[in-house]
């Protein structure tokens, strides 16, 4: 064999026959190719989060009890606080002949009075107190802490107005038709302008006392509904 002739060269290749020429290896991505596909990659992927929805239809009914316990705060408030008005300005004096010789009606001189007007006074503060609270149960139906609290300020505080309107009513009665057997005439007859105010506070009280027992009702409803 010659060294002149020409040495004949077979190409091997890396691939089965009938599969064709051997693909190249892929091109380097650039950097900010790269960057960017992690980033699109998460955008498409991510799902969309929609806001949580703050008011549900299935607390449509918790929702209007909420808020009529809410106005129904608001009614008791005004009655609340004319009694213990009506009450601490019923002061009267009348003058019998001289202005030095003078009968005076003071509702301190009444426990009972002044029992109304501090158990009014606090009925009233509570109420204006519990405005803020009963908001939060109209935004927040759901919530059942704050209706049980309320439920136990509104069970005592109806029995502390219940009690005083109850005491200052027996002695606006005996005040009107005094006692026959005791020997105790009607004051009324004299001082009309005392027994019209301290009428008018009794009567606020126990309107005032009826309308925490619809509070105290409605309340108990809706904790049992929850």
């Amino acid at each position: 064999m010659s060294t002149s002739e020409a040495a004949t060269v077979i190409p091997v290749y890396d691939v089965a026959p009938g599969q064709g020429a051997p693909s190249k290896a892929p091109a380097a991505a650039p950097p900010s190719a790269a960057a960017a596909a992690p980033a699109a990659a998460a955008t498409t992927t991510t799902p969309r989060k929609f806001p949580m929805r703050f008011f549900r239809r299935s607390d449509r009914g918790s929702r209007c009890m909420a808020f009529l316990d809410f106005l129904l705060r608001i009614a008791a408030f005004g009655p609340a606080l004319a009694a213990a008005i009506a009450t601490g300005t019923s002061d009267e004096t009348l003058s019998v002949f001289t202005e030095f010789f003078q009968f005076r009606a003071r509702f301190d001189d009444f426990p009972a009075f002044l029992f109304l007007m501090v158990a009014s006074a606090i009925a009233a503060g509570y109420l204006l107190l519990s405005l803020p609270f009963s908001a939060v149960v109209v935004l927040r139906p759901q919530t059942t802490v704050l209706r049980l609290l309320l439920l136990v300020c509104d069970t005592v505080t109806i029995g502390l107005l219940t009690a005083g309107a109850a005491a200052a009513a027996a002695i606006v009665d005996l005040a009107h038709s005094g006692n026959e057997r005791a020997n105790w005439v009607p004051i009324c007859m004299q001082f009309h302008g005392f027994c019209r105010r301290t009428s008018g506070a009794v009567v606020a009280s126990f309107l005032s006392v009826f309308i925490f027992v619809l509070l105290v009702v409605l309340a108990a409803f809706s904790i049992r509904k929850r």
